[in-house]
């Protein structure tokens, strides 16, 4: 452990991962429409000009959305396949089957900028719209292109679900400690951002433990890593076995775990923290025989940052340290 006040700053993570196909779709969309836009002014369709101006704009609304508020993505991502939507039943309008290639471009593309679920109606809605050109897709020499329409739509549909649950459990194994099978920094930042993010009387019930293994420097010096990380592992188990349903566990990094209890009060959580003290106490071993830890915790006390609440806890970390070790301390 570093001294107090040494500890390097700790990163908020960002409320939803930016998306490299969005932000890259989203401009070009947006000039495809201006230039359809421009083009359709210089040849004198003023009325399909305007509606293609209103896409572009709506078009470059989705763009700020996506690059400036990342709250915001799927609203941007909707946006922009209205966008494109929009732009393929204008050009089948005008110019008929010559438009279907950008149709079946954007019937792809729009389950890439959007999950399935929001995908998939708005493709239907743009399958509909172009039905209801009857000289465009019915009759017997227009069944290529309905075919066709038909193929993309299943391929696309098929192949970013593959890459959805892909990306999903990558991002499961990202937040997942390899050794203790615990959530990891990570996910440990998420659930603080969601608990400072969430309901009053909810955010008030919660405590913060931060918990490490006295002199673990001592084990893995004189008895390997091995009898290390037998230790961190062992740890991991008895801390999920005495936490309750609405608690979660983190492996913060090193030999230092984070206890995230639904207690209610100060007192609840001195009860709490006393409580998972002596289990460890009672229940880990080492080669050398019994380990023991040190816990620092703090209540929920109406922090903007998560941040500054973890930072009370882990000043109780240090002073629990300071008494001795083997011992808690809850702050003020």
């Amino acid at each position: 452990m570093t001294r107090a006040g040494k500890r390097p700053p700790l990163p908020s993570l960002p409320q939803e991962l930016r998306s490299v196909p969005l932000r890259t779709i989203a401009p070009v969309a947006m000039l495809a429409l201006l230039f359809f836009t421009v083009w359709l002014l210089l040849d004198d369709r003023l009325a399909a000009a305007a509606l293609s101006a209103a896409l572009t704009v709506l078009a470059l609304l989705a763009t700020v959305l996506i690059h400036r508020h990342r709250p915001h993505l799927q609203t941007g991502g909707v946006l922009l396949c209205l966008a494109n939507i929009g732009g393929c039943l204008l050009a089948a309008w005008l110019f008929g089957r010559d438009a279907l290639p950008w149709t079946y471009l954007a019937l792809m593309s729009n389950f890439f900028i959007v999950r399935n679920g929001i995908a998939t109606p708005l493709n239907l809605l743009l399958a509909a719209g172009l039905l209801l050109m009857p000289s465009l897709l019915l009759g017997p020499a227009r069944l290529q292109a309905l075919v066709v329409i038909t193929l993309v739509f299943g391929f696309g549909y098929h192949f970013s679900r593959r890459l959805q649950g892909d990306r999903t459990r990558l991002e499961q194994l990202a937040t997942l400690d390899a050794l203790t099978g615990l959530p990891n920094r990570r996910a440990l930042e998420k659930a603080l951002q969601q608990q400072t993010n969430g309901l009053r009387e909810a955010r008030f019930r919660q405590g913060l433990v931060v918990l490490d293994i006295d002199h673990f420097k001592d084990v893995n010096d004189r008895y390997g890593h091995a009898a290390g990380d037998t230790a961190l592992s062992d740890l991991a188990a008895i801390l999920r076995f005495e936490l309750r349903e609405n608690d979660q566990v983190f492996r913060f990094g090193g030999e230092e775990f984070v206890v995230l209890a639904d207690v209610g009060s100060r007192e609840a959580l001195a009860c709490f923290t006393e409580r998972l003290r002596k289990a460890v106490y009672q229940a880990l071993r080492g080669p050398g025989g019994r380990i023991t830890i040190s816990l620092g915790a703090a209540m929920y006390a109406g922090e903007e940052r998560w941040q500054d609440w973890f930072a009370r806890a882990d000043a109780a970390l240090y002073a629990a340290k300071g008494q001795g070790r083997n011992s808690e301390v809850v702050a003020e």
